[in-house]
């Protein structure tokens, strides 16, 4: 497959899989109570903070907000791009316990087992130890079958989705004293064999999002949202705004 072939591809799955799916959710499950649990005091607070007041719409901005723009993207995102590898033939489903895809690494031909991860702060330090501690485990495992014979640390690695080395964190520069972790750029080379594939991708996606009709979700949302939290028993602000009087 050409490297414009292939880019073409993934626009389009990310266009069909990621965002639309994204709106789609947002529109339709986002937006109905029923899809949060709520924290009474935490929510209070919230929606002081973005109405200056504890109100339906507050509320409803304080649980809509972060749901849309943060959990529920970053969720899809990291799903959706592992089964996008296999689904495009860019790799393969590990059938290894703890790794996500496997692949023939186009710049040293060796097969690669790989753990995918989306940026270069997508860890924590206490997922450090069992991540290597997993890898290990693994790697021994597979060195009593002579399917896997000559595999090596190296051959086990962590694929970094975007960014560049010098922005990894410390945790991950951890694991890469023991096993390889690839970003951004690099990693998409190896993964595709086209140098500059990652580069030319990111821009063929910015021009994609260009395009895209988000059809006004966030308001939308937000008001189809506002309306429950207004008929809610969960909610009682007539009883707050006649405390407020009253003091």
């Amino acid at each position: 497959m050409t490297e414009k072939d292939l880019t073409t591809k993934i626009v389009s799955y990310f266009e069909t899989f990621i965002f639309k799916n994204h709106i789609e959710a947002s529109l339709k499950t986002h937006s109905k109570l029923k899809s949060y649990n709520i924290n009474p005091i935490v929510v209070k607070y919230l929606s002081k903070v973005l109405d200056n007041n504890y109100s339906p719409e507050g509320v409803a901005k304080a649980l809509f907000y972060p749901r849309v723009l943060g959990t529920s993207i970053n969720t899809s995102f990291g799903t959706r791009i592992q089964n996008m590898f296999v689904q495009l033939g860019i790799a393969n489903g590990s059938l290894i316990k703890g790794m996500d895809i496997e692949f023939i690494d186009k710049i040293d031909n060796r097969k690669k087992w790989c753990q995918l991860k989306s940026g270069p702060n997508t860890i924590n330090s206490e997922d450090v130890k069992p991540l290597i501690k997993k890898f290990s485990n693994t790697i021994n495992l597979a060195r009593t079958n002579s399917a896997f014979k000559g595999i090596s640390n190296s051959d086990f690695v962590v694929g970094v989705l975007y960014g560049e080395e010098n922005e990894l964190s410390m945790h991950y520069k951890t694991i890469d004293l023991t096993h390889p972790v690839i970003i951004g750029k690099e990693f998409w080379h190896r993964l595709t064999g086209y140098p500059d594939f990652y580069n030319g991708l990111v821009i063929e996606l910015h021009k994609s999002i260009d395009e895209i009709d988000t059809k006004d979700l966030i308001n939308k949302g937000c008001e189809e949202l506002t309306k429950e939290i207004e008929q809610s028993p969960v909610f009682n602000f007539y009883l707050e705004r006649k405390n407020l009087k009253n003091l």
